[in-house]
């Protein structure tokens, strides 16, 4: 039997704190909050256990292990206070997928109309996924991907159908 193009795997684990803010007046504040870079536009930051990405001009996702969410929030909190913010413990709305290995990226191209060979190493993209509203970001083997928890079941279907063995995408 074929090997599948790559392997897609629920991320369970993680929270995530959106972040809106005016990042010119609170980007320093937050990014030591997070402990993180502030990213560029369109990229993100990490340190091997945490990322913080661009989401739009005003607004930032930290993704950490669950466990470190209530310390990130207090910090951020304390951080920001004084400045016109908010943040949003978004964890429970939002389901993640690593689809790793050496057509990872097959898998991503037949879903989304991404330029996956424009994508620096450090971007972050917001795109579609079929018809599912997604972002992901490259990881050393593959990509994360990241999607509404109500859509869940359906973006592991299309991960998964993607990567069936047998589908690898032709050259250019």
């Amino acid at each position: 039997m074929a090997e599948t193009l790559a392997q897609v795997a629920r991320v369970d684990g993680l929270g995530m704190i959106q972040i809106r803010a005016d990042l010119d007046c609170a980007g320093e504040a937050i990014a030591e909050a997070a402990g993180l870079a502030l990213p560029d536009v369109a990229r993100i930051t990490g340190d091997g256990s945490r990322s913080l990405g661009w989401m739009s001009p005003d607004e930032l996702l930290l993704v950490l292990p669950a466990a470190d969410l209530p310390e990130a929030l207090a910090a951020l909190e304390q951080a920001l206070a004084g400045e016109h913010a908010l943040l949003a413990d978004v964890s429970d709305m939002r389901a993640v997928f690593d689809v790793t290995g050496r057509h990872a990226a097959d898998v991503i191209a037949k879903l989304s109309p991404t330029d996956l060979a424009a994508l620096p190493p450090d971007g972050l993209r917001r795109s579609r996924a079929a018809q599912v509203a997604v972002g992901f970001w490259r990881l050393a083997d593959g990509f994360r991907v990241i999607g509404f928890r109500s859509t869940a079941d359906y973006l592991a279907l299309i991960l998964k159908n993607a990567a069936l063995p047998g589908s690898t995408l032709a050259p250019r």
